[in-house]
């Protein structure tokens, strides 16, 4: 079956994946998280001034004995940055995870290759430093870095929020400009072409988002499980992208609620 992104003209594609600002209250709610957990803030994974993250441990003493979910920001790979989604930490925390929000090159300062490379140095900086059980999660561009990163070998369990599973329809429009993405960073980065063997997974999405976001989430769920893959599509009711990540910031909520029962077994 054709997708449907292939019979839009460039101004519809680029509606299709047009989710405007984010909330301005997600300031204000990551200022809170930050005055009310202590943690260790611009931890350094690497040269570049943006490989950078904050810990926030679930307490001094369980440290790295607890589990370290890794949140991974959105904004199509060109925006955005770990303090204006900071306040997703207090759903884990409040489940005894240690939390990392991380940060990473934006393009067109970094290519695609860039980018993912500097999460790959981010997990494998985490583990050098003790954190050999990582929930790796990530929103939007963040849930398509989450994806091709699920086959760490320090990654138990992976949740892409909203993520952005193949590239092509993203190199056909506006979001490509600051991108620039060849032919091979199509293939190689694109995770619905890279479906195997990867850490069990919770792909959510909410069901108020665009279609062609819900497409990418359901599409690649279906896939996932088709080749066998550990996996739950999870619709999250009422959400749209930029609100299902006060469903994550929820202790209850429906995505750490789905988690705790794949961690379950």
């Amino acid at each position: 079956m054709q997708s449907p992104w292939r019979t839009m003209d460039r101004a519809t594609l680029d509606a299709a994946y047009s989710n405007g600002d984010p909330p301005a209250d997600f300031k204000t709610r990551s200022a809170a998280l930050y005055a009310s957990h202590p943690g260790k803030i611009d931890v350094k994974y690497g040269a570049a001034p943006r490989e950078r993250f904050d810990f926030f441990p679930a307490s001094s003493e369980k440290q790295y004995a607890a589990p370290t979910f890794v949140f991974v920001h959105g904004g199509y790979w060109q925006s955005c940055d770990k303090e204006l989604c900071a306040f997703v930490a207090l759903g884990p925390l409040a489940r005894g995870m240690n939390v990392v929000v991380a940060e990473y090159t934006l393009a067109p300062t970094a290519s695609m290759t860039q980018i993912v490379g500097e999460i790959g140095r981010l997990l494998d900086f985490l583990v050098e430093q003790g954190h050999t059980t990582l929930i790796l999660g990530g929103h939007s561009a963040g849930g398509h870095l989450t994806a091709m990163h699920r086959h760490h070998p320090a990654v138990k369990y992976a949740l892409p929020v909203s993520g952005l599973f193949d590239l092509e329809p993203i190199s056909a429009g506006r979001l490509n400009d600051k991108l620039g993405l060849s032919a091979e960073e199509i293939t190689r980065f694109s995770p619905m072409r890279h479906v195997d063997h990867g850490a069990p997974m919770i792909v959510s999405v909410g069901d108020a988002e665009l279609p062609e976001l819900v497409r990418h989430s359901h599409d690649y769920a279906h896939a996932c499980a088709e080749a066998g893959e550990r996996v739950t599509y999870v619709p999250v009711p009422g959400a749209d992208h930029f609100s299902i990540l006060y469903d994550l910031a929820d202790p209850d909520g429906v995505q750490l609620g789905a988690l705790a029962q794949l961690m379950q077994g």
